[in-house]
């Protein structure tokens, strides 16, 4: 079984035992917000209160981090310094901890205590099930998972009224890899058409990206711009469960803002 955890950007995946998936943490944002002009003091010790609210309620065995565990880069910030490894050492003290690095993590084997697996950044297969960021090609045995989970595009629809008014909203993305550009990329794999998940970003400070004004050349990562994701037909749930339809079907409601052609 697997399924969101109602109303949060976390993932439930239940097989041969639980694991709890959090994407996009992104720690540390605050810094790079006060060197932008944003006085926000820390919020690290919410996030931790937010996810042992999630142990207690889920009990997982796991806890999948699925990249950007801290923000910054290409350098550390001193916060950062002083936060992630605090907070890895707490979270694995309640389960054990694996930590699939994002295009923000480079320097996260550093931070991490030495009970904490970090994994390759093209992911890795546990109990039955794929998980990579998404800023990189995904590990060839990915694709014989049933399922896929990814991250890094922090998805979110906008919905946009007659006005010009807008709103966002996380989302969860289900959708496929395309066989055919798979293929392309990869030579003699066990393809089984793994349903794709994109998870919303853990942290609400990062901002989204609008699946529904989006062009596969305008998201993040190679699987994307290589067209190999499914996109018009992927389907976009709010936090809550609604089911808001394809991605395809969306754009044609009306409350998808028109994108300006740019002359090339």
């Amino acid at each position: 079984m697997i399924s969101p955890l109602l109303n949060e950007p976390a993932l439930i995946v239940e097989k041969t035992f639980r694991t709890l998936v959090i994407a996009d943490l992104h720690l540390g944002i605050e810094w790079e917000l006060y060197q932008s002009g944003f006085s926000i003091p820390s919020q690290v010790e919410k996030r931790k209160v937010r996810i042992r609210s999630y142990i207690e309620k889920v009990k997982p065995s796991r806890i999948v981090l699925l990249g950007d565990i801290k923000h910054n880069v290409p350098v550390t910030s001193w916060q950062e310094k002083q936060e992630v490894p605090q907070f890895l050492k707490e979270l694995s003290t309640y389960v054990s901890l694996d930590i699939v690095p994002g295009n923000h993590d480079g320097d996260i084997e550093n931070l991490k205590p030495p009970n904490v697996t970090v994994h390759g950044m093209r992911g890795f297969v546990l109990d039955g099930v794929g998980y990579f960021h998404g800023h990189t090609w995904p590990e060839k045995e990915l694709l014989s998972a049933s399922h896929v989970v990814m991250s890094h595009n922090h998805p979110t629809i906008r919905f946009t009224d007659s006005l010009g008014h807008a709103v966002s909203e996380q989302v969860w993305i289900r959708t496929h890899f395309i066989e055919k550009a798979i293929r392309e990329h990869y030579d003699d794999i066990k393809w089984k058409n793994p349903e794709v998940i994109i998870m919303p970003a853990f942290n609400e400070l990062c901002g989204g990206i609008p699946f529904n004004e989006s062009v596969h050349e305008e998201l993040l990562g190679p699987v994307f711009a290589n067209h190999v994701i499914e996109l018009e037909k992927a389907r976009a749930f709010l936090l809550d469960g609604t089911d808001l339809g394809t991605i395809g079907s969306i754009k044609k409601l009306g409350i998808t803002r028109i994108r300006k052609k740019i002359k090339r």
